[in-house]
């Protein structure tokens, strides 16, 4: 259970680090907002590979990370803006060879151009967009906020690598944010759940280069 004193008085407030800092100094325990990585795990781990080199962007305290490891993806980078989360995390899972954890910036990440197989999102993106009043009409900066985490990732992105986000958002809301022509990517779409659907986007960049023939 989430303590309520830890819930935003506006939605606002789940795009600042202020909010998350305070949050994470009171609440230690591992939290998933929604769907656990044994729920997704059938759907995604047709991209992935064993050795596959996988950037959680927005990890947090999920066990997602954890659950992942397990079941044997041994080389994953998780960042998050929070310095405290981080730090709880590394106390928590420092012991995991191949299991990284770092303080980063999802809006200007600094890694190498494709240097991972995968990034995940589950629920990050969802965050930046708490402020969004109207689905129909995304306010600018949003739109921008959004438009630079998905060039960041494209860039870190190896060929041929896929950016996985899992989340509630509808895909006539999120499509148009995601499938733009810069990002050179193409883009699929699994739904699951059966009341309530939560939705997996498969981004999977095309060569940036073409081969020798």
């Amino acid at each position: 259970a989430t303590n309520r004193d830890v819930i935003p008085k506006d939605n606002k407030e789940y795009k600042t680090k202020e909010y998350w800092e305070g949050r994470y100094t009171q609440d230690k325990d591992l939290y998933d907002w929604f769907k656990g990585y044994n729920d997704v795990a059938h759907a995604i781990k047709g991209f992935l590979r064993p050795d596959s080199r996988i950037l959680v962007v927005g990890c947090g305290n999920s066990k997602f990370s954890e659950d992942l490891y397990m079941d044997g993806y041994h080389n994953v980078v998780n960042m998050d803006f929070s310095e405290i989360v981080i730090a709880d995390m590394q106390a928590r899972y420092g012991h995991l060879p191949g299991m990284t954890w770092e303080v980063a910036d999802l809006l200007d990440l600094r890694y190498p151009s494709q240097s991972f197989d995968a990034v995940i999102d589950k629920g990050t993106m969802d965050a930046l967009m708490c402020e969004q009043g109207n689905q129909w009409q995304v306010p600018e900066e949003v739109a921008r906020d959004c438009d630079l985490m998905c060039q960041g990732i494209a860039r870190i992105l190896k060929d041929n690598g896929v950016y996985i986000q899992i989340t509630f958002g509808q895909p006539h809301f999120r499509k148009p944010i995601l499938q733009k022509d810069h990002y050179n990517w193409d883009l699929q779409t699994i739904t699951i759940g059966n009341f309530f659907h939560y939705f997996i986007y498969i981004m999977s960049k095309k060569p940036t280069s073409t081969p020798p023939s």
